[in-house]
């Protein structure tokens, strides 16, 4: 299972938030371009919708295929106590031959975009994952050249954590802990808990580049 925020930013503060993560992680970025594509069960495989991402990372040399399957979100008492969103996630490398296997099984193409933008990946309590990244459509099937952005001048925040029943409380407390650094800039939220740009994320970019611009001289 996974713990996972979502927020956006606009991307003129994206280069703030930058920075901000570098000095708040300390490692070096990761380069993101992922295709993603989202294939939905047919008929002939049970009554219950199935869904599964296929994930392509073109920004490899040798791009890398990867399946996706997000599954039931925690609910109950518990959840609700917690500001994060928890939830089954399955995923597992595989081949390019991939999207032939789910056309075989079945699966239908619903929809693809394009994903572009950077990553983090730390340890602060728990394994964290920050990504902020432009989402992008295509016009034509498969044309990753050709995408343009769902949401011009926004850029999609997730932090995730793996988690398990035994440490989800855990994790979802780092999680949260870490998310506390990033509020001038932008609120982070379960998905699906949509809070739009936060009214101090102008101020507090023009700091952070002022202060960056002083180390830098």
């Amino acid at each position: 299972m996974e713990c996972v925020v979502q927020g956006i930013i606009e991307t003129q503060h994206v280069e703030a938030l930058e920075i901000l993560l570098q000095g708040l992680c300390g490692v070096h970025k990761e380069r993101l371009r992922i295709h993603e594509l989202c294939l939905k069960s047919g008929p002939n495989l049970g009554h219950v919708a199935s869904e599964v991402r296929v994930l392509c990372d073109l920004e490899q040399p040798d791009p890398t295929w990867m399946v996706r399957h997000i599954g039931g979100v925690m609910r109950g008492s518990g959840a609700d106590q917690i500001s994060v969103l928890v939830r089954a996630m399955v995923e597992s490398k595989v081949s390019k031959n991939v999207l032939r296997l789910f056309y075989a099984l079945g699966y239908k193409l619903d929809h693809e975009l394009l994903r572009v933008g950077f990553a983090f990946h730390f340890q602060r309590g728990a394994s964290i994952t920050v990504t902020v990244s432009s989402v992008n459509k295509m016009l034509k099937l498969h044309t990753t050249d050709e995408a343009v952005p769902v949401t011009p001048g926004i850029q999609l925040v997730e932090v995730t954590a793996l988690a398990s029943s035994e440490n989800y409380t855990e994790v979802a407390a780092a999680v949260s802990s870490f998310c506390e650094y990033l509020a001038p800039l932008l609120h982070l939220s379960k998905p699906g808990t949509s809070t739009g740009v936060v009214s101090t994320a102008a101020a507090a970019a023009a700091s952070l580049m002022s202060d960056a611009a002083g180390v830098t001289t």
